[in-house]
């Protein structure tokens, strides 16, 4: 629905609700607002007079509560309604523009899930000359306005491009614009779902296009409403229920007082969620107290008892899924997206919580449930005394992508007070860690938490009338406060209570009352401010932020429709601080932190600048916070300049680890140490709430990188005749001298062509490393590599002598009697390497022996046997304790990281004597005749 559509049924309730007045714009998230831009004026009340507006601003009508106003100058513009009566109307001081952006992007999506790829289709519109359907954001074909505006600029070298923003990936037409559209096929992604629009600067009558932050995510089916089945509802005259997907914030879930909605693109269109009848009672279907999104479908907590909703089934859930069959008291769900994280121990992260007053579960997906503590184990693990009463008072996920935070209730004599303590607890490392936090509240006090994004764990904390703050690791608390009542928000809203707190990725934090007063502050800001009101006391409201940091109010109506709004944040802040004379004690704060997620291999560091302008004499700085094991070393170093009044301060921040894992006791466990996940804030000394975009959050993972892998050059699986086949191996050429040979069936998929090698020819496999986009350089260090069935009728051509070794170096043999006990693949490997080229390691030998390791430059290869032709499949493995893969990694992905050499060699000797020989591989449809015949 249109703003204007909204605005009506906004109106219809205003009867009962105080006068109020808001703006509009054409313009999606009011991302254009300039003196070329018309801005709709709206008053909602009785009492409407005219429109007060400076000369430099027109009104088309100022006798009209509906009407637009253009302003030729930019500035700051004072604008209110003149109302009949003793009473004022708010002020507001709109910041207009003078900018030359005036056009955007338009792209809608077309799945091929048969090839899971989706086709962006794109052109420009000009959003004060669109088609309503261009503005509804409904429109399946450009207007004839905006396919003019398209071919024109196409014709001046425009040409969008999408890039993603996680992974950083690049997308172009696949050809010229055509009927005034451009197509760009991408990939159907889970991982990187958040992409930009980007053009050439190209103009066109002195006009540019916005970039358009977009989320493109793979299809994503909401539950259809089957006719016969009832509604559920939370009960009568409750607020608001809403959950969404982390990562797919347009996946959302709002459970009103008479229906439940779901949508999968920010409600341009939805669905109800309704249930089978005769499964739940009339007030059971109404009393709805919680829910969450999950994949497997939508979880309701009704009655102390949690309920799936799926595409296909309802059902109830307790021991059958190893949950509670009832007094379960709250449900939660992960608040913030980190797509890429590194786990040490564990396979996979929880994506829900579930706990009683004494147990507290997690959940996975494939409806996986895990009981992980209850509060006699804690009593224990805390040192509390066992006549103690604890108990669970709430669960939420943190900021951090592995932890989950447990408020517990703690009194000894429990009539009037008690004391509530705060655990966070790791999932991958299954430690629980007692926070120094503890707030002595009256026995009836119950507190909502809200983890904010951050490095070290923020929290914010509220009951009905006021919002606590505890920043930097809870060492700085407080009540937020306000300008009058000591931070007591009824107070300054009619007495109406919190409803949701809200903040988005860039520090924004907006808190809704239930009447629909609003206060907004940011992320370390100590008091808030009341923003205008904007929509009436009478009507259902939730508060909502898009991927790009736009914010959009979601109303639900009586009669069980419900419409979204954008909501000009931005703007609505810039009027209030303005008559408060607030300022951003800063200028500018750039950074080159492109990415959410770094990971660091070994021997591999990380260097990032941040740079802060402010005015001489303020004093600022950078600050950089860390979060999580200590296992990098962080050195700063700040280049200062100072000039026309201003300073720039400018830091680069180098993470590195300096572990050499060479000749060590214990690899692995060294190694283990050394790897972990921490969480990195980038922010200036000072903020307020009139500062742009603030803080950057990052994580860096240490440990190897499970989307790189190696390969031998020169291996294909397209050269070749595609099929499996067996051949022989005489037992003479095999390393444990069995009693026959040994058949083995070659497995094409797995290991593609082989390579054809003449018996004369010097062969040292090229080792080189890719990664998600392709090549990423060679290989320089020791490797090693064996036959996977067993062969050892093969050399090499260096000695260790001539390799430059002083003792005698390790070989498969030596390390095979050494590690009898162990696998062929397992004897050898980073774990226990030891070179040859110090007399202090070691032990003086014959040096003549073959020298079994290869690398890029040592000139070593293999030598083939001159008597006979084979068929060999190699492994290899890197032997360089200090180069990746780490261990662990092994272990969860053989085939890429260890099994990647699989490299077949076959030898032709006797080139033209033996050229019609038999071959040494039979192929499998003979054999399978043989088979038949007997």
């Amino acid at each position: 629905m249109s703003a204007s559509g909204v605005a009506v049924l906004l109106s219809w309730l205003s009867c009962c609700g105080s006068a109020l007045w808001r703006y509009y714009s054409n313009s999606p998230n009011y991302d254009i607002f300039s003196t070329r831009s018309t801005i709709k004026l709206e008053y909602e009340g009785t009492l409407f007079s005219e429109w007060s507006a400076p000369a430099t601003c027109s009104i088309k009508n100022k006798r009209s509560p509906k009407t637009e106003l253009r302003c030729s100058s930019p500035g700051i513009h004072a604008i209110k309604p003149i109302v009949l009566g003793p009473d004022l109307e708010e002020e507001r001081y709109l910041s207009v523009e003078s900018s030359h952006i005036c056009f955007l992007w338009y792209y809608k999506a077309i799945n091929f899930v048969h090839n899971l790829t989706q086709i962006v289709v794109l052109w420009i519109y000009d959003p004060e000359n669109a088609d309503p359907s261009e503005l509804l954001w409904n429109a399946n074909e450009p207007s004839l306005n905006s396919i003019v505006i398209s071919k024109q600029l196409a014709a001046l070298g425009q040409m969008p491009v999408i890039y993603t923003i996680l992974k950083r990936k690049v997308y172009f037409p696949q050809e010229r614009i055509k009927d005034g559209k451009w197509y760009i096929s991408v990939p159907m992604t889970t991982n990187d779902v958040l992409k930009e629009v980007k053009g050439n600067p190209v103009a066109f009558q002195d006009c540019f296009i916005a970039n358009s932050l977009f989320l493109l995510t793979s299809p994503m089916l909401t539950i259809p409403e089957i006719p016969g089945f009832l509604p559920i509802s939370s009960p009568r005259g409750s607020q608001l229920i809403a959950n969404w997907a982390a990562c797919d914030p347009s996946f959302v879930v709002v459970v009103a007082d008479m229906e439940t909605f779901q949508t999968n693109d920010s409600f341009h269109t939805w669905t109800r969620i309704r249930v089978p009848p005769n499964i739940l009672t009339e007030d059971e279907r109404h009393n709805v107290s919680d829910v969450t999104l999950s994949r497997d479908g939508i979880f309701f907590l009704i009655n102390g008892i949690l309920y799936l909703k799926s595409y296909n089934t309802f059902t109830r859930l307790g021991s059958n899924a190893n949950l509670p069959d009832g007094g379960i008291i709250g449900i939660t769900s992960r608040r913030w997206c980190w797509i890429n994280y590194l786990l040490k121990d564990k396979e996979r992260r929880s994506d829900m919580a579930i706990w009683t007053e004494n147990e507290v579960y997690l959940g996975y997906t494939l409806l996986k449930f895990v009981k992980i503590v209850t509060t006699e184990k804690l009593k224990g693990l805390l040192n509390m005394s066992p006549t103690a009463t604890l108990t669970i008072h709430r669960v939420e996920y943190t900021g951090h992508p592995l932890e989950l935070a447990l408020l517990l209730n703690y009194c000894i004599i429990c009539n009037t007070s008690k004391t509530i303590y705060l655990v966070i607890y790791n999932e991958d490392t299954i430690q629980w860690v007692f926070q120094d936090f503890a707030l002595d509240v009256t026995i009836d006090t119950f507190l909502i938490p809200y983890f904010l994004y951050s490095a070290k764990p923020e929290l914010l904390l509220w009951d009905k009338h006021r919002i606590y703050y505890y920043y930097h690791n809870f060492t700085d608390t407080g009540v937020l406060q306000t300008t009058t009542e000591f931070g007591n928000l009824s107070r300054l809203s009619q007495n109406s209570i919190i409803h949701n707190v809200l903040m988005d990725y860039y520090g924004n934090i907006v808190v809704k009352m239930e009447n629909n007063v609003m206060f907004y502050f940011k992320l370390k800001v100590k008091d808030a401010i009341k923003l205008h009101l904007w929509t009436n006391s009478t009507v259902k409201s939730l508060v909502c932020f898009k991927p790009s940091g736009s914010m959009y109010l979601l109303y639900v109506f009586e009669n069980g429709k419900i419409y979204p709004e954008d909501y000009p944040l931005k703007l609505e802040a810039q009027s209030i601080t303005f008559k408060t004379k607030e300022k951003c004690p800063y200028m500018a704060f750039h950074n080159d932190i492109v990415h959410f997620s770094y990971l660091l291999d070994k021997g591999q560091n990380l260097s990032v600048w941040a740079q802060i302008v402010y005015p001489e004499n303020i004093g600022l700085y950078i600050i950089v916070e860390s979060y999580g094991p200590k296992i990098l070393e962080m050195k700063n170093k700040i280049h200062y300049e100072i000039a026309s009044g201003y300073c720039s301060k400018t830091m680069t921040i180098t993470f590195s680890q300096n572990i050499n894992y060479e000749a060590v006791d214990d690899y692995f466990k060294l190694q283990y140490e050394n790897t972990g996940l921490l969480l990195v804030h980038v922010r200036p000394s000072e903020l307020a709430k009139t500062c742009p975009i603030s803080q950057k959050v990052f994580q860096i993972s240490v440990g190897c990188d499970a989307s790189k892998f190696i390969a031998v050059k020169g291996f294909t699986k397209k050269e070749c005749l595609q099929h499996d086949f067996f051949y022989i191996i005489e037992q003479s050429y095999l390393r444990d001298r069995p009693s026959k040979p040994l058949r083995v069936k070659y497995n094409w998929d797995k290991y593609g062509c082989p390579l054809r090698v003449d018996f004369r020819e010097k062969f040292r496999p090229l080792v080189q490393l890719y990664n998600d986009n392709g090549y990423v350089e060679d290989v320089e260090v020791n490797f090693i590599v064996w036959e996977i069935h067993g062969r050892d009728d093969y050399s090499f051509n260096n000695t260790m002598k001539k390799s430059g070794c002083l003792n005698e170096a390790q070989t498969w043999n030596s390390m095979i009697e050494l590690n009898k006990h162990l696998p062929l693949e397992e004897v050898w490997g980073p774990e226990n390497y030891k070179h040859c080229f110090s007399y202090a390691i070691g032990k003086p030998g014959d040096l003549s022996q073959p020298y079994e390791i290869i690398n890029k430059s040592n000139y070593n290869h293999l030598v083939w046997p001159l008597d006979h032709s084979g068929m060999y499949v190699f492994r290899v493995k890197i032997l360089d304790p200090n180069y990746s893969p780490n261990a662990y990694t092994v272990a969860a992905f053989l085939f890429l990281l260890m099994l990647l050499f699989l490299s077949i060699l076959i030898l032709s000797y006797f080139h033209y004597m033996r050229i019609y020989r038999k071959q040494i591989y039979e192929p499998l449809h003979k054999s399978e005749r043989r088979k038949k015949k007997n």
